[in-house]
């Protein structure tokens, strides 16, 4: 920041002001709007977008006037003018709340000002007229809507009635007011309509009477009762489905999180404590999992929402009562939905998702236990379940029983492990896998390949099973027991990993196996379920870089995968993901020592291999043929999915292979474009730890090279700050923290605001701790970073704290032989200088070499350099006249006098600079002129 340019922006500031005395708007507006484009002072700008607010609100521009004193409040939240400015526009956008809030505090701050007092009557007025109206169009719509001959007669005025009631109850005044008028019962009324519209127009309705109120919520859970609710999520309408499981979900969090402090207040009463209804609403969803009359979307549902409100968020919570009060009231029937068979009759009704959105609540429930009692029990009862199934005679019982370990086996291994190895299971299985029915030799097959990825029984499977599938793959008419056999194959071929020498089929096998799964892939005649297999098996055959690089080859089947990852079947997600991660090396893999090497080659120990294809030049190749297939769109709809299955495992392979997209910077504007920016942020907040830091470099290589505030527009490029700051920790490598700086430096130079969000993420200490941090480009870093941070008030007053050693550091590296660390150290003291004058004192006292540091920032080759040098110098000058005498005792006279007289146009600023303190010079009577040049000096 320069302080030798703000004559220029304050002159045009008077000739605004001027203009606009004299009723010229126009021209006022202009001189303001040029004047900002030069201004580099903080407190200067927002007196300019002041008084530019002042201009848009005389042209009736309310939108830009309100912006605009927003971001003169940005800079100062005292700023009466501007917040009064605000008030006005607010009050003509129609935003009545936010309006009287702003003349509330100019009549706080100023109780005697006539027009904060008028505009605060005004807006009284207004705000009691709108609740009025919002009142009568609450009884108008409530009396179209209970009309039922309108009913029948109109059924058009009825829908739009119920819309419009959505909309109200969205503002607070109309959600209150339908509350008030009795308009629960009326919700409940068009929830037993039968009519689709009118039941979606209630539940949404009733979500926005929810959203973060909790005594209204507790009103209507009783009220409306659950009952009623789950039977409306039990719908075989998706869309009804849905809708009834966001409100319940909406409910969840209103009654847990409580009231939003904005809200708190409207809340008079003392509220009791919401854990009985939280339990009541459980109860009914645990209910809703065995019954035949719940759809197949409906009990997914209740699943989904059992996974989001039972285990506890934090595992630093001490408390997790509600997870043993679901497995002592609800595991048995969690465990009755897992062990469906859909072909055998009898069971409830499932989607292709239920059967892994089971694995995934069992494996939530057994990950939150505490203890190897808690565990055992769980153990204990999924044990008996099983044994009680396939103890029993009819086959039906015992396809159940095998279900339900295929099912566990995808959960909580551990448990399925236990009960693979109950007495009669794998040879059940193993024997099954020749029966003559298919849909026997499917559930048999399943079990068969969800049991080959456990340790313990994958060389007994290795031993009796690869057989048995290359017969069921070779010899099978059916596709479906075809395709699955196949995936077993695939999964046991594949335990070598990436290690290249550990192949365990003949040479040239894992790509015939490979080109078959891309064929079923593509073969749209086959149902999802198969077609997802073939995914399955690609997520394993792809650990294999010959098989990667014909798959990236195949655009047809790369697409028909991305399609299946935006369908209805979540299931698909994780097989897609493991795929993608394969595809662009984005696993985690440990480089071996050279010396250990070495040593095990010498004892004849197993050396892993990395393939020749694996090399970086391919994998780079691989990722565009991934980008022009598509590749992005799918990734954004897998985030956007609504399901159990998309679990943090999941989730971190998305981060990984975003993170691989963004690696070359001419890649990361198309990444952008298509929303993988935007996909980055609820990966950042939900995955797994390393899966947070993989999306966390992911922003922060986006917000490096891309502009931060059209990859993440509006409100959403503050959520961008709390992951870069989390990249500035011991575990982060040395590249993770130097971005993360980079990033959170271009992000500190767009706007006060969100330095203070950066401020407010406690990022200063530990960016002030990698100013000293050994690797240069880290200091630089780091550095560059702090100068746009001490852009903002409270930075600057951390360096006028006493005993801080924050300024010789500055000083001191303006001195170093790294150009990118002195222009970032010289950079921030020609801006603390020039705003806090009060600092120019005590740089004598920060090192004794002070002078000459300037005086070779002044002679630098960079122009760059010299300008700040020149810039701080005027600074200290101005600032105080003891030491202008001791820089014109000094060589600082002859080189100023030099830069003073030069005429290049690109150096006029230097020159300018110069100059200034020559005159200042002049001013003190420390030098004498002779004819525009300087003579000599006066002691």
């Amino acid at each position: 920041a320069v302080k030798g340019e703000f004559y220029d922006s304050s002159t045009l500031r008077e000739e605004g002001n001027n203009h606009f005395k004299a009723g010229d708007v126009q021209q006022a507006l202009s001189c303001y709007t040029k004047a900002l484009k030069i201004s580099d002072c903080q407190s200067e700008s927002a007196v300019l977008y002041r008084n530019r607010a002042a201009c848009y609100l005389k042209l009736e521009d309310h939108t830009k006037a309100e912006a605009d004193a927003t971001k003169a409040l940005d800079v100062d939240q005292g700023d009466v003018k501007a917040r009064f400015r605000r008030a006005q526009a607010l009050q003509k956008l129609g935003r009545l709340d936010q309006a009287f809030t702003d003349a509330q505090k100019c009549a706080q701050l100023e109780p005697k000002n006539k027009a904060f007092q008028d505009l605060l009557r005004q807006l009284g007025a207004q705000i009691q007229q709108k609740l009025s109206s919002t009142d009568s169009r609450v009884q108008q719509m409530f009396k179209l809507l209970l009309d039922s001959s309108a009913a029948a007669s109109d059924r058009q005025k009825v829908g739009k009635a119920a819309q419009n009631l959505v909309v109200l109850s969205r503002e607070d005044a109309g959600a209150e007011q339908i509350f008030r008028n009795d308009g629960v019962k009326l919700l409940q009324n068009l929830l037993d309509s039968q009519q689709e519209d009118l039941i979606l127009s209630a539940l949404r309705t009733l979500v926005g009477l929810c959203t973060g109120h909790q005594s209204r919520t507790m009103a209507i859970v009783n009220e409306v009762g659950m009952d009623r609710l789950c039977g409306v999520m039990a719908s075989a309408a998706s869309t009804v489905s849905l809708s009834a499981c966001h409100l319940i979900q909406v409910m969840f969090e209103a009654l847990t999180e409580g009231m939003k402090k904005e809200i708190r207040g409207k809340d008079e009463a003392i509220l009791p404590e919401p854990s009985r209804e939280l339990r009541s609403m459980l109860r009914h969803l645990i209910d809703m999992l065995p019954a035949s009359s719940v759809s197949g979307a409906g009990r997914d549902s209740a699943i989904n929402l059992l996974v989001k409100q039972v285990p506890r968020k934090s595992l630093k919570n001490p408390d997790n009562s509600l997870t043993l009060w679901v497995i002592d009231q609800g595991l048995k029937k969690i465990l009755e939905v897992a062990g469906t068979v859909p072909e055998v009759k009898g069971g409830p009704p499932l989607t292709d998702n239920t059967p892994m959105s089971c694995s995934v609540l069992l494996n939530k429930l057994y990950d939150d236990l505490k203890s190897d009692k808690e565990r055992e029990n769980f153990n204990k009862l999924c044990e008996e379940y099983v044994q009680y199934h396939f103890g029993r005679s009819d086959m039906e019982s015992k396809l159940r029983a095998i279900q339900t370990v295929s099912v566990l086996l995808q959960g909580p291994s551990d448990v399925g492990n236990r009960t693979l190895e109950l007495s009669g299971i794998m040879d059940a299985v193993i024997s099954l896998c020749a029966s003559e029915n298919i849909s026997h030799q499917q559930v048999a097959v399943e079990a068969l390949i969800h049991a080959a990825g456990k340790a313990k029984r994958a060389s007994f499977i290795t031993a009796n099973g690869v057989a048995l599938l290359k017969e069921l793959y070779k010899k099978s008419e059916n596709d479906r027991i075809r395709v699955r056999a196949l995936v077993g194959l695939c999964k046991l071929g594949s335990a070598g990993g990436t290690d290249f020498s550990m192949k365990q089929f003949a040479e040239g096998s894992t790509l015939k196996l490979a080109k078959q799964c891309r064929k079923w892939l593509c073969n749209e005649a086959l149902p999802p379920a198969s077609r997802r297999w073939a995914i399955e098996g690609l997520a394993y055959l792809t650990l294999d870089a010959d098989v990667k690089e014909d798959l990236v080859e195949d655009k047809k089947a790369l697409q028909a995968m991305f399609e299946l990852a935006k369908s209805e079947d979540k299931t698909v997600l994780y097989a897609v993901g493991s795929t993608l991660v394969n595809c662009t090396n984005s696993y985690d893999v440990e480089k071996p020592d050279p010396q250990m090497v070495e040593l095990a080659k010498y004892a004849k120990q197993h050396v892993p291999e990395e393939h020749p294809k694996d090399a970086q030049s391919f994998v780079g190749k691989r990722v565009v043929k991934l980008l022009e297939a598509g590749v992005v769109s799918a990734l954004v709809c897998m985030v956007k999915q609504e399901s159990p299955v998309l679990t943090e495992a999941c989730r971190e392979c998305i981060a990984r292979v975003i993170l691989a997209l963004v690696e070359r910077q001419e890649d990361r504007g198309l990444v952008v474009a298509q929303g993988g920016g935007k996909a980055l942020l609820p990966l950042v907040s939900e995955s797994t730890d390393q899966g947070k830091i993989k999306a966390a470099q992911a922003l922060a290589k986006i917000t490096i090279t891309s502009n931060p505030e059209i990859a993440f527009p509006g409100e959403r490029v503050y959520e961008v700050v709390r992951p870069l700051v989390s990249l500035l920790a011991l575990d982060c490598t040395m590249l993770q923290n130097f971005e993360a700086l980079m990033a959170l430096t271009n992000l500190a130079g767009i706007s006060e605001r969100l330095r203070l969000k950066i401020i407010k993420e406690k990022a200063v200490p530990k960016i002030e701790g990698y100013m000293f941090e050994e690797h240069d480009m880290v200091r630089a870093a780091a550095t560059e970073c702090m100068c746009n941070l001490a852009l903002s008030s409270e930075v600057q007053k951390c360096y006028l704290a006493p005993d801080s050693d924050r300024l010789k550091l500055l000083v001191l590296y303006s001195g170093e032989d790294d150009e990118r660390l002195r222009k970032a150290a010289s950079g921030t003291l020609a801006m603390l200088t020039g705003e806090m004058p009060e600092l120019c004192t005590r740089i004598p006292d920060t090192t004794s070499h002070w002078l000459e540091i300037f005086q070779a920032l002044l002679l630098s080759e960079s122009q760059d350099l010299r300008h700040r040098g020149v810039v701080i110098v005027m600074n200290l000058m101005q600032a105080d006249k003891s030491l202008a005498e001791k820089l014109m005792e000094s060589e600082a006279l002859e080189i100023l006098s030099v830069l003073a007289k030069g005429d290049d146009p690109k150096q006029a600023s230097i020159q300018k600079a110069a100059q200034r303190c020559l005159d200042l010079a002049l001013e003190y009577g420390l030098i004498q002129s002779n004819e525009g040049g300087v003579n000599g000096k006066t002691m």
